[in-house]
């Protein structure tokens, strides 16, 4: 089983045994700022599933009705999980008011924050995890499943010393008002994985580093060539693609430019091991003196 396969299937049984963590602090408690914790808990486990499913249909290769891949597959994940984080946020803020509007005494508080307090600790290990291998092996799915997990983590260690101080205080306001924090916090969250999948969904072209290297490793290894223009380039989970114009003289024979063509591809490739390359080889005629100058 692919790796990245398995630990999707990780955040799942991490969402569920965090899931349960805090339901059970709520229960301890009738906190309401617990109870939202919980309730983004929900969230993280749905998305963590999507994220399952968007993983295994991006992974498919390539047919007739998809002859680019089914890439995009993770990046219709991404968006999933920012609508599901900001309907979380919505009904964390109802329960918020009204528990402004009618507060109460909390119950059991210190058991209740221990026990939210152990399921932040491994949603915090967990989000590294998936941070850290969904960047190396550019999974958008993954990235976005941690992130999400991040402003959880964020948000469990803030109601955790609001509650205490609720605790302190006995100012039982505070702990509805932390709920509303909450719901705010998971809403830009939201907000920020719907935007960045959207990019991805639009074609969005690589960043300027990698386009700079791109371009350099084009001039590198395309001796023989005169120029090369019209360079494009978008991203789609794992995979790069990248297109351009090649001009070469006229008196290039096709098995000579075929092997510029290859010398080029084996170096992007090298660099850029999910790449999809298609070249256009054009005579000396249709140079535009601009773009990539071979060196």
């Amino acid at each position: 089983m692919d790796r990245t396969i398995r630990i999707a299937i990780g955040s799942i049984v991490v969402g569920f045994a965090v899931l349960g963590l805090k339901a059970f602090a709520w229960w301890l408690t009738g906190s309401i700022a617990l109870l939202s914790d919980a309730l983004e808990s929900t969230v993280n486990v749905a998305t963590a599933i999507a994220a399952l499913v968007a993983i295994r249909v991006a992974a498919r290769p390539a047919d007739a009705n998809h002859p680019y891949g089914h890439h995009k597959a993770e990046f219709m994940s991404a968006v999933l999980e920012g609508v599901m984080i900001i309907i979380a946020a919505l009904l964390i803020m109802n329960e918020a008011w009204k528990g402004f509007m009618a507060p109460r005494a909390l119950d059991a508080p210190l058991e209740g924050l221990l026990v939210n307090g152990l399921a932040s600790a491994i949603n915090g290990i967990w989000c590294y995890v998936l941070i850290s291998y969904g960047r190396r092996h550019r999974s958008p799915a993954l990235v976005a499943d941690g992130r999400h997990l991040l402003s959880d983590v964020v948000s469990s260690v803030g109601v955790t010393f609001g509650v205490l101080i609720a605790i302190l205080t006995g100012w039982q306001k505070l702990d509805p008002a932390l709920a509303g924090l909450v719901a705010i916090n998971i809403l830009w969250s939201g907000w920020k994985v719907i935007t960045e999948s959207l990019s991805g969904l639009l074609d969005e072209a690589v960043s300027d580093d990698m386009l700079k290297m791109i371009r350099e490793t084009i001039s590198d290894q395309a001796t023989g060539a005169l120029e090369v223009h019209d360079l494009r380039t978008r991203h789609a989970g794992k995979a790069t693609f990248i297109d351009f114009h090649m001009v070469v003289p006229g008196t290039t024979t096709v098995d000579e430019a075929h092997e510029i063509c290859d010398r080029i591809e084996t170096a992007l490739k090298k660099n850029i091991p999910q790449a999809l390359i298609t070249i256009h080889v054009e005579p000396e005629n249709k140079a535009k003196h601009q773009g990539v100058l071979v060196l």
